[in-house]
Protein backbone atom coordinates (compact mmCIF):
# COMPACT_ATOMS: atom_id res chain seq x y z
CA UNK A 1 0.00 0.00 0.00
CA UNK A 2 1.59 3.24 -1.10
CA UNK A 3 1.29 6.73 0.33
CA UNK A 4 -1.56 8.78 -1.14
CA UNK A 5 -0.93 11.49 -3.69
CA UNK A 6 -0.73 15.17 -2.75
CA UNK A 7 -4.23 15.69 -4.15
CA UNK A 8 -5.60 13.12 -1.71
CA UNK A 9 -3.84 14.47 1.37
CA UNK A 10 -3.81 17.86 3.03
CA UNK A 11 -0.30 19.29 2.85
CA UNK A 12 1.79 18.22 5.84
CA UNK A 13 5.48 17.78 6.61
CA UNK A 14 4.69 15.27 9.32
CA UNK A 15 5.99 11.77 8.60
CA UNK A 16 3.22 10.18 10.66
CA UNK A 17 0.32 11.99 9.06
CA UNK A 18 -3.11 10.53 9.76
CA UNK A 19 -6.79 11.49 9.53
CA UNK A 20 -6.03 13.94 6.68
CA UNK A 21 -6.34 11.69 3.62
CA UNK A 22 -9.13 9.96 1.76
CA UNK A 23 -6.93 6.86 1.52
CA UNK A 24 -5.06 4.93 4.24
CA UNK A 25 -1.31 4.35 4.00
CA UNK A 26 1.38 2.15 5.54
CA UNK A 27 4.38 4.26 6.59
CA UNK A 28 7.61 2.62 7.73
CA UNK A 29 8.94 3.79 11.06
CA UNK A 30 12.39 5.45 11.23
CA UNK A 31 12.93 5.71 15.00
CA UNK A 32 14.33 2.82 17.07
CA UNK A 33 12.14 0.82 19.43
CA UNK A 34 14.77 0.27 22.11
CA UNK A 35 16.64 3.50 22.83
CA UNK A 36 18.77 2.26 25.70
CA UNK A 37 21.97 0.31 25.30
CA UNK A 38 21.67 -3.45 25.54
CA UNK A 39 24.72 -3.36 27.78
CA UNK A 40 23.13 -0.94 30.25
CA UNK A 41 22.25 -2.17 33.73
CA UNK A 42 18.64 -3.06 34.36
CA UNK A 43 16.14 -5.84 34.81
CA UNK A 44 15.88 -6.61 31.09
CA UNK A 45 18.79 -8.57 29.68
CA UNK A 46 20.27 -8.03 26.23
CA UNK A 47 18.28 -10.92 24.75
CA UNK A 48 15.01 -9.56 26.14
CA UNK A 49 15.71 -6.08 24.77
CA UNK A 50 16.57 -7.56 21.37
CA UNK A 51 13.27 -9.46 21.37
CA UNK A 52 11.44 -6.29 22.34
CA UNK A 53 13.04 -4.42 19.45
CA UNK A 54 12.06 -7.15 16.99
CA UNK A 55 8.56 -7.96 18.22
CA UNK A 56 7.53 -4.68 19.81
CA UNK A 57 6.67 -6.24 23.15
CA UNK A 58 8.08 -8.30 26.00
CA UNK A 59 6.38 -10.28 28.74
CA UNK A 60 7.43 -10.48 32.38
CA UNK A 61 5.93 -13.47 34.20
CA UNK A 62 5.19 -12.90 37.89
CA UNK A 63 6.20 -9.25 38.03
CA UNK A 64 3.93 -9.03 41.09
CA UNK A 65 3.76 -11.51 43.96
CA UNK A 66 0.41 -13.20 44.79
CA UNK A 67 0.07 -10.98 47.88
CA UNK A 68 0.63 -7.86 45.77
CA UNK A 69 -1.92 -9.04 43.22
CA UNK A 70 -4.48 -9.49 46.01
CA UNK A 71 -3.74 -6.02 47.35
CA UNK A 72 -4.08 -4.29 43.99
CA UNK A 73 -7.23 -6.27 43.16
CA UNK A 74 -8.78 -5.00 46.39
CA UNK A 75 -7.75 -1.47 45.40
CA UNK A 76 -9.47 -1.88 42.02
CA UNK A 77 -12.65 -3.01 43.76
CA UNK A 78 -12.48 -0.06 46.14
CA UNK A 79 -12.12 2.44 43.31
CA UNK A 80 -14.88 0.90 41.21
CA UNK A 81 -17.30 1.08 44.14
CA UNK A 82 -16.37 4.58 45.30
CA UNK A 83 -19.29 6.87 44.40
CA UNK A 84 -16.98 9.89 44.15
CA UNK A 85 -14.77 8.08 41.62
CA UNK A 86 -17.80 6.83 39.74
CA UNK A 87 -19.08 10.41 39.42
CA UNK A 88 -15.71 11.71 38.17
CA UNK A 89 -15.05 12.32 34.46
CA UNK A 90 -12.04 10.02 34.78
CA UNK A 91 -14.40 7.06 35.20
CA UNK A 92 -15.60 5.53 31.91
CA UNK A 93 -18.49 3.08 31.90
CA UNK A 94 -19.39 0.35 29.44
CA UNK A 95 -21.58 1.46 26.56
CA UNK A 96 -24.13 -1.31 27.10
CA UNK A 97 -23.90 -2.58 30.68
CA UNK A 98 -23.02 0.71 32.42
CA UNK A 99 -20.38 -1.14 34.44
CA UNK A 100 -17.02 0.54 35.00
CA UNK A 101 -14.83 0.09 31.91
CA UNK A 102 -11.80 2.25 32.79
CA UNK A 103 -10.61 4.73 35.39
CA UNK A 104 -8.01 7.20 34.12
CA UNK A 105 -5.18 9.02 35.89
CA UNK A 106 -5.42 6.33 38.52
CA UNK A 107 -1.91 6.99 39.87
CA UNK A 108 -3.21 10.42 40.98
CA UNK A 109 -6.13 9.03 42.94
CA UNK A 110 -4.55 5.89 44.39
CA UNK A 111 -1.44 5.98 46.57
CA UNK A 112 -0.96 2.25 46.05
CA UNK A 113 -0.84 2.57 42.27
CA UNK A 114 1.38 5.66 42.53
CA UNK A 115 3.89 3.50 44.38
CA UNK A 116 3.62 0.83 41.69
CA UNK A 117 4.35 3.38 38.95
CA UNK A 118 7.60 4.33 40.71
CA UNK A 119 8.58 0.71 41.42
CA UNK A 120 11.89 -0.11 39.70
CA UNK A 121 10.39 -3.36 38.40
CA UNK A 122 8.08 -1.16 36.34
CA UNK A 123 9.65 2.24 35.66
CA UNK A 124 13.17 0.80 35.54
CA UNK A 125 12.23 -1.37 32.58
CA UNK A 126 10.57 1.61 30.87
CA UNK A 127 13.76 3.65 31.29
CA UNK A 128 15.78 0.82 29.76
CA UNK A 129 13.54 0.66 26.71
CA UNK A 130 13.25 4.41 26.19
CA UNK A 131 16.85 5.26 27.02
CA UNK A 132 16.51 7.64 29.96
CA UNK A 133 14.05 9.47 32.16
CA UNK A 134 10.33 8.96 31.60
CA UNK A 135 7.09 10.49 32.77
CA UNK A 136 3.55 9.10 32.91
CA UNK A 137 1.64 10.09 29.79
CA UNK A 138 -1.41 8.12 30.87
CA UNK A 139 -2.47 5.66 33.57
CA UNK A 140 -5.67 3.75 33.90
CA UNK A 141 -7.36 0.66 35.20
CA UNK A 142 -9.12 -1.49 32.61
CA UNK A 143 -11.94 -3.60 33.97
CA UNK A 144 -13.28 -6.31 31.72
CA UNK A 145 -15.95 -8.06 33.79
CA UNK A 146 -17.35 -11.43 32.84
CA UNK A 147 -20.49 -11.54 30.71
CA UNK A 148 -20.21 -8.07 29.26
CA UNK A 149 -16.71 -6.61 29.31
CA UNK A 150 -16.34 -4.80 26.00
CA UNK A 151 -13.37 -5.27 23.68
CA UNK A 152 -10.92 -2.76 22.21
CA UNK A 153 -10.81 -2.80 18.41
CA UNK A 154 -7.48 -3.02 16.57
CA UNK A 155 -5.49 0.19 16.90
CA UNK A 156 -2.09 1.76 17.43
CA UNK A 157 -1.97 3.88 20.58
CA UNK A 158 0.61 6.16 19.00
CA UNK A 159 -1.80 7.03 16.18
CA UNK A 160 -4.21 8.47 18.77
CA UNK A 161 -1.54 10.00 21.00
CA UNK A 162 0.06 11.68 17.98
CA UNK A 163 -3.19 12.91 16.47
CA UNK A 164 -5.03 13.96 19.64
CA UNK A 165 -2.33 14.48 22.31
CA UNK A 166 0.56 15.85 20.23
CA UNK A 167 3.10 13.09 20.94
CA UNK A 168 5.85 13.74 18.36
CA UNK A 169 7.33 10.25 17.82
CA UNK A 170 6.66 6.69 19.00
CA UNK A 171 9.16 6.89 21.86
CA UNK A 172 6.70 5.62 24.46
CA UNK A 173 6.02 2.24 26.02
CA UNK A 174 2.98 0.83 27.80
CA UNK A 175 3.03 -1.54 30.75
CA UNK A 176 -0.05 -3.71 31.24
CA UNK A 177 -0.08 -5.58 34.57
CA UNK A 178 -2.65 -8.37 34.86
CA UNK A 179 -4.59 -8.73 38.09
CA UNK A 180 -6.58 -11.70 36.83
CA UNK A 181 -5.53 -14.67 34.76
CA UNK A 182 -5.55 -13.96 31.04
CA UNK A 183 -7.01 -16.83 29.05
CA UNK A 184 -7.33 -16.97 25.24
CA UNK A 185 -11.10 -16.82 25.71
CA UNK A 186 -11.69 -13.95 28.19
CA UNK A 187 -10.63 -11.04 26.02
CA UNK A 188 -6.86 -11.28 26.32
CA UNK A 189 -4.54 -8.75 24.69
CA UNK A 190 -3.68 -9.54 21.07
CA UNK A 191 -0.66 -8.01 19.31
CA UNK A 192 0.70 -8.36 15.78
CA UNK A 193 4.43 -8.99 16.50
CA UNK A 194 6.60 -6.63 14.47
CA UNK A 195 3.71 -4.34 13.53
CA UNK A 196 5.29 -1.54 15.57
CA UNK A 197 7.67 -0.96 12.66
CA UNK A 198 4.83 0.26 10.43
CA UNK A 199 2.56 3.23 11.09
CA UNK A 200 -0.97 2.92 9.71
CA UNK A 201 -2.33 6.28 8.58
CA UNK A 202 -6.10 6.32 9.17
CA UNK A 203 -8.91 8.13 7.38
CA UNK A 204 -11.60 10.38 8.86
CA UNK A 205 -11.10 13.73 10.58
CA UNK A 206 -11.10 13.99 14.36
CA UNK A 207 -14.40 15.44 15.60
CA UNK A 208 -14.66 17.85 18.51
CA UNK A 209 -14.33 16.09 21.89
CA UNK A 210 -13.81 12.74 20.19
CA UNK A 211 -12.55 11.23 23.45
CA UNK A 212 -16.04 11.28 24.95
CA UNK A 213 -17.13 8.49 22.62
CA UNK A 214 -13.78 6.90 21.68
CA UNK A 215 -13.00 5.84 25.24
CA UNK A 216 -16.12 3.69 25.19
CA UNK A 217 -15.79 2.48 21.60
CA UNK A 218 -13.17 3.84 19.22
CA UNK A 219 -14.16 4.57 15.64
CA UNK A 220 -11.97 7.45 14.39
CA UNK A 221 -8.33 6.36 14.40
CA UNK A 222 -9.03 2.69 13.73
CA UNK A 223 -7.24 1.09 10.77
CA UNK A 224 -9.05 -0.01 7.63
CA UNK A 225 -9.57 -3.76 6.96
CA UNK A 226 -7.06 -3.89 4.09
CA UNK A 227 -4.27 -2.41 6.23
CA UNK A 228 -5.09 -4.77 9.10
CA UNK A 229 -5.13 -7.74 6.75
CA UNK A 230 -1.76 -6.75 5.29
CA UNK A 231 -0.19 -6.46 8.75
CA UNK A 232 -1.76 -9.70 9.99
CA UNK A 233 -0.56 -11.59 6.92
CA UNK A 234 2.93 -10.16 7.40
CA UNK A 235 3.25 -10.59 11.16
CA UNK A 236 0.58 -12.95 12.46
CA UNK A 237 -1.31 -12.43 15.71
CA UNK A 238 -0.03 -13.30 19.20
CA UNK A 239 -2.49 -13.92 22.04
CA UNK A 240 -0.86 -12.78 25.28
CA UNK A 241 -2.05 -14.99 28.10
CA UNK A 242 -0.61 -15.47 31.57
CA UNK A 243 -1.16 -15.72 35.29
CA UNK A 244 -2.27 -12.86 37.49
CA UNK A 245 0.73 -10.71 38.32
CA UNK A 246 2.33 -11.01 34.90
CA UNK A 247 3.09 -7.91 32.82
CA UNK A 248 3.48 -6.99 29.18
CA UNK A 249 5.56 -4.03 28.03
CA UNK A 250 4.65 -3.02 24.48
CA UNK A 251 5.63 -0.29 22.07
CA UNK A 252 3.25 2.60 21.48
CA UNK A 253 2.92 1.77 17.78
CA UNK A 254 2.06 -1.93 18.18
CA UNK A 255 -1.12 -2.94 16.39
CA UNK A 256 -3.16 -4.48 19.17
CA UNK A 257 -6.70 -5.09 20.40
CA UNK A 258 -8.86 -7.42 22.44
CA UNK A 259 -12.23 -9.08 22.04
CA UNK A 260 -15.36 -8.89 24.18
CA UNK A 261 -15.42 -11.03 27.31
CA UNK A 262 -18.44 -13.33 27.14
CA UNK A 263 -17.02 -15.78 29.69
CA UNK A 264 -17.65 -15.80 33.47
CA UNK A 265 -13.98 -14.95 34.06
CA UNK A 266 -13.11 -11.26 34.47
CA UNK A 267 -9.96 -9.74 33.03
CA UNK A 268 -8.64 -6.62 34.74
CA UNK A 269 -5.31 -4.85 34.49
CA UNK A 270 -3.37 -1.77 35.52
CA UNK A 271 -2.17 0.12 32.46
CA UNK A 272 0.69 2.65 32.63
CA UNK A 273 2.06 4.60 29.66
CA UNK A 274 5.59 5.93 29.99
CA UNK A 275 6.84 8.56 27.54
CA UNK A 276 10.42 9.79 27.21
CA UNK A 277 11.10 13.24 28.65
CA UNK A 278 12.77 13.90 25.27
CA UNK A 279 9.45 13.23 23.51
CA UNK A 280 7.07 15.49 25.44
CA UNK A 281 3.76 16.36 23.84
CA UNK A 282 3.11 19.51 21.85
CA UNK A 283 -0.21 20.68 20.42
CA UNK A 284 -2.33 17.95 18.79
CA UNK A 285 -1.30 17.18 15.23
CA UNK A 286 -4.76 16.22 13.94
CA UNK A 287 -7.41 17.26 16.45
CA UNK A 288 -9.19 20.56 17.15
CA UNK A 289 -7.83 20.77 20.71
CA UNK A 290 -6.04 18.82 23.41
CA UNK A 291 -7.73 16.01 25.26
CA UNK A 292 -8.10 16.50 29.04
CA UNK A 293 -4.90 16.10 31.05
CA UNK A 294 -6.24 13.02 32.82
CA UNK A 295 -6.08 11.28 29.43
CA UNK A 296 -2.96 12.89 27.95
CA UNK A 297 -0.70 14.37 30.63
CA UNK A 298 0.93 17.79 30.38
CA UNK A 299 2.97 17.29 33.53
CA UNK A 300 6.31 16.04 32.20
CA UNK A 301 7.97 15.54 35.59
CA UNK A 302 10.18 12.41 35.49
CA UNK A 303 9.10 9.47 37.61
CA UNK A 304 11.40 9.10 40.62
Amino acid sequence: MSAPSRSQTRTTQDRYYTRVSTEPALIERVEPTVWGSESSAGMFGAQELHGHAENGFSQVPQLLTPDEVAGYAAELDRLANDPLVRADDRCIVEKKSNEVRSIFEVHRISEAIARLVADERVVGRARQILGGDVYVHQSRINYKPGFGGGGFYWHSDFETWHAEDGMPTPRAVSCSISLTENFPYNGCLMIMPGSHKTFVSCVGETPEDNYRSSLKEQEIGTPDPDSLTALANRHGIAMLTGKAGSATFFDSNCMHGSGDNITPYPRSNIFIVFNSVENTCVEPYYAPKRRPEYIGARDFTPVR
